[in-house]
């Protein structure tokens, strides 16, 4: 079984990554279940705006959405910037909907028994609304939402320390996201095992 986390923090390469801190958390409960994780920076790649899955010459969403089709589990990390999701996680949930009609031998939606789960941080709150926009866009897509699959940080109200600075409610955030990846590896298995029928 496959993982694939995308990292949708703003910040490029080499710098260091809040969001991806605490990915890294439920990755590595993922992988105690023998799942082969892999997270991508989005903000490292040259992903072009628009709505469908290949955009052309430089477009480096191709490459991405091949290691999202080959993986069972996905997960979306993001911050928090004024009370929603990053830019870069638009911009994914805007290409992921490229795949909208898009059908297997089955004539199911291709992203029929993937699963998706949720990683959020930020100085503020807004993490449950960003958890509830993102799970509904790909939900809408065709992905299942496991039970509590999110976990997420914030430092309280007004601005403050990052969650790489503060040990505010870590513990609690570390746990969430332990919760979550047992989740997402349950409904993933089961899916696996049973999945949804198309109807060919």
């Amino acid at each position: 079984m496959k993982a694939l986390v995308l990292n949708c923090t703003l910040k490029p390469s080499p710098a260091v990554s809040n969001t991806e801190a605490l990915a890294v958390e439920v990755m590595r409960e993922l992988e105690r279940f023998g799942v082969k994780t892999k997270m991508i920076r989005v903000a490292d790649h040259n992903i072009i705006t628009g709505i469908k899955s290949d955009l052309g010459d430089g477009d480096a969403w191709p490459a991405i959405l091949k290691e999202l089709l080959n993986s069972e589990i996905l997960i979306i990390a993001t911050p928090t910037w004024m009370g929603t999701m990053s830019s870069e996680a638009l911009k994914v949930l805007e290409r992921i909907n490229g795949l909208y009609p898009k059908r297997d031998a089955q004539n199911r939606p291709v992203t029929f028994n993937k699963v998706a789960g949720f990683v959020v941080t930020g100085a503020e709150d807004g993490a449950r609304h960003v958890v509830s926009e993102i799970a509904g866009a790909l939900m809408d897509i065709g992905f299942t939402i496991a039970p509590q699959s999110y976990t997420y940080w914030n430092n309280g109200p007004g601005p403050g320390d990052n969650y790489l600075e503060s040990d505010y409610r870590k513990e609690w955030s570390i746990e969430t996201g332990k919760a979550a990846a047992a989740n997402l590896v349950a409904v993933a298995t089961a899916l696996k095992n049973t999945p949804i029928p198309g109807d060919k």
